[in-house]
């Protein structure tokens, strides 16, 4: 069962989660119809919220007053109940739809997904538990909501190690620029923590999805795979795989996959994640091959066929629903929940209502640019906070929040110093649009070259050997700050 207030939430049955909802949806009415305290109300309609999501990843069935669960019902999603609010943001792994020009709402996603907030105060226990700096993601709040981050940090501090996974849904040739937070971030940790990663090319998904043959989608797998090595991963740590190659070649693997199809009903997924009845069988048990990774039994070449390895995933938050099913299935099981950790959206140019395309060249910046085209596009099409005139701007400031500009520096600007300086003078109006989109362009231009300059060094012999299955060699624990010698595990 996914997260919820309630301690004893997993032990229910669904007809007592029902109940609970029904007793909770009657306290919010109560609580309007007596006129209580705002703060009052609005924590007792995330409760419902949170009750209401944990309802449907167990039944995979939407909550209605007075229809108790019964087994194969369905019931159909009507959109927002009178408890909740109507302009609700879509997010889901293949929508993401604001209905604010400053994007999602994601204070209001942590209580419709039910995960937690990342306080100040995990910031501060990851800097001490890594001995430097958080990363700069986890500084702004752009990695923003995690699931039990604690766990595995007192599991690390107890010298047991954990490992990251992550992953890459290979549509097209050319990634572009939002595609590298995962990674950039994922290969943070992987320093700080000096351990194991897999990272799972779902070449099978794209399949199942898109327009696109099987080779096609395998030959895009292997050049993206180039650019994410080119973000600096050590070969001697990370496993990159192909589900369309691994797959056929792990018993151990598949028979993970095989064991979460048991235990995830048809109901189940339906609910999780809107499946019909004219999509065809493979996107139904997809879920269970994004939820293998989260296992390390499904890597015997790794971890011996141990399966106590706590796993952490970095990811965007549209991927939550993928792990709020494994979540809930491997205890079920005999293994251990993944945590996670999860990302804010990467904006189109054209600002957070706009939508990312591989067949819009203009809609963002794509790691094969030249210097040119990243000025071009900055300059011509990325959203501006600006007001309509100069003086209208010198005398108000413009808008950082919906300057895609800013919001671009504030994924790959290091100094922290520099851009709230950037945010006061734009604000301001003492800085320009023009301004703003050219100090973008000088950070963009030499990351992006440089990028280039290493993904020419991979060669194909180099992704081979990341994709081989074998042995990682990592440090266990806190044993990353003595002198032992790398463990094999």
């Amino acid at each position: 069962m996914a997260d919820c207030q309630c301690d004893d939430a997993g032990s229910l049955s669904p007809r007592e989660v029902h109940d609970r909802l029904t007793a909770q949806r009657d306290q919010v009415r109560t609580l309007k119809e007596d006129m209580a305290d705002k703060a009052d109300i609005g924590a007792a309609v995330q409760l419902l919220v949170k009750l209401k999501l944990d309802y449907k990843l167990i039944t995979g069935q939407d909550y209605k007053a007075g229809s108790p669960p019964s087994e194969g019902s369905v019931v159909q999603d009507n959109g927002p109940s009178e408890e909740e609010d109507a302009d609700v943001d879509t997010v889901d792994p293949w929508n993401v739809s604001a209905t604010s020009a400053k994007g999602v709402d994601y204070d209001k996603l942590i209580v419709r997904f039910g995960s937690s907030k990342i306080e100040k105060a995990l910031v501060d226990r990851l800097e001490k538990v890594a001995g430097q700096k958080a990363h700069r993601f986890l500084r702004r709040g752009i990695f923003f909501s995690h699931r039990d981050v604690h766990q595995v940090l007192d599991a690390y501090e107890r010298n047991n190690p954990f490992y990251l996974y992550t992953g890459r849904g290979p549509s097209s040739e050319a990634m572009h620029v939002g595609h590298l937070i995962p990674f950039i971030f994922t290969k943070w940790l992987q320093d700080v923590f000096d351990i194991p990663l897999v990272i799972q090319m779902t070449d099978d998904e794209k399949y199942l999805w898109k327009d696109m043959t099987l080779e096609q989608c395998h030959h895009y797998a292997m050049e993206n795979a180039k650019d994410i090595i080119a973000c600096g991963f050590d070969v001697n740590k990370t496993f990159i795989f192909s589900d369309l190659d691994y797959m056929g070649s792990s018993p151990e693997f598949y028979r993970n996959v095989v064991k979460i199809q048991k235990h995830v009903t048809f109901n189940q997924v339906k609910g999780i994640f809107g499946f019909t009845e004219s999509d065809c069988i493979g996107k139904i048990s997809f879920p269970a091959i994004q939820a293998a990774p989260s296992f390390s039994s499904s890597f015997p070449q790794i971890f011996k066929g141990r399966k106590d390895v706590p796993c952490l995933i970095p990811c965007a938050i549209d991927q939550d629903p993928y792990f709020r099913m494994t979540r809930d299935v491997a205890p079920r099981i005999g293994y251990t929940k993944p945590a996670l950790l999860h990302s804010t959206f990467f904006p189109a140019l054209g600002g957070v209502q706009r939508k990312m395309s591989a067949s819009d060249p203009n809609s963002s910046i794509f790691l094969t640019d030249t210097p040119k085209q990243i000025e071009n596009k900055i300059k011509q099409h990325a959203f501006s906070g600006g007001k309509d005139t100069l003086e209208e701007h010198r005398a108000h400031g413009g808008d950082p929040d919906v300057d895609v500009s800013f919001m671009y520096l504030t994924f790959f600007l290091e100094d922290d110093e520099e851009l709230e300086k950037i945010r006061r003078d734009y604000t301001s109006g003492a800085l320009l649009s023009g301004e703003l989109k050219k100090r973008l362009i000088d950070t963009l231009q030499p990351m992006i070259a440089e990028h280039q300059r290493k993904r020419k060094e991979v060669t194909d012999d180099t992704v081979k050997r990341f994709m081989t299955p074998r042995p990682l060699n990592y440090l266990l624990g806190n044993d990353k700050d003595t002198n032992a010698n790398p463990v094999t595990m």
